[in-house]
């Protein structure tokens, strides 16, 4: 199967995906996760569509409030005592990728070789982060969807 990047829809990624659709999709997925393993976030956006990633905010609190989450993410604060087991919690089948985004890339680097250290595999890293980095301009920068925060206290 070949995936190729088209160009952008309404700031969506679009893909050409050849026979096998969405499970070869899921596949060459995982094979990003254990390759290159990241993802820009415009790829991101697609893949959370698409119902292939879930997207985990690592940031603290203090950051979701300050810039809002994506849309779409679950914030789990990566300084959380459980933070393994909330992961696991996050993603009820095992088959769908984990994508880590923080703010600009390091955090979630991290975090996604603590994560695979601590046996979760098809974990995806979004280095742009939230407020871009060296990899490229980051999800707000890109204009892509936004939630507000609110504290759940």
């Amino acid at each position: 199967m070949m995936i190729s990047r088209r160009g952008f829809l309404g700031g969506v990624v679009v893909l050409t995906v050849g026979v096998g659709g969405l499970a070869s999709l899921r596949s060459a997925q995982s094979q990003t996760a254990s390759s290159d393993g990241t993802l820009t976030p415009h790829e991101a956006l697609a893949a959370i569509a698409a119902g292939d990633i879930i997207l985990i905010d690592i940031r603290r609190p203090d950051e979701w409030r300050a810039t809002g989450i994506a849309d779409g993410a679950v914030p789990i604060d990566m300084r959380r005592e459980d933070f393994v087991e909330a992961v696991r919690a996050a993603r009820p089948d095992p088959s769908v990728a984990i994508a880590l985004i923080c703010a600009r890339g390091v955090r979630s680097r991290r975090t996604f070789n603590a994560l695979q250290d601590a046996g979760i595999p098809n974990i995806i890293d979004v280095p742009e982060g939230m407020l871009g980095s060296r990899a490229g301009p980051g999800w707000i920068a890109s204009d892509l969807p936004m939630v507000d925060w609110v504290d759940p206290a």
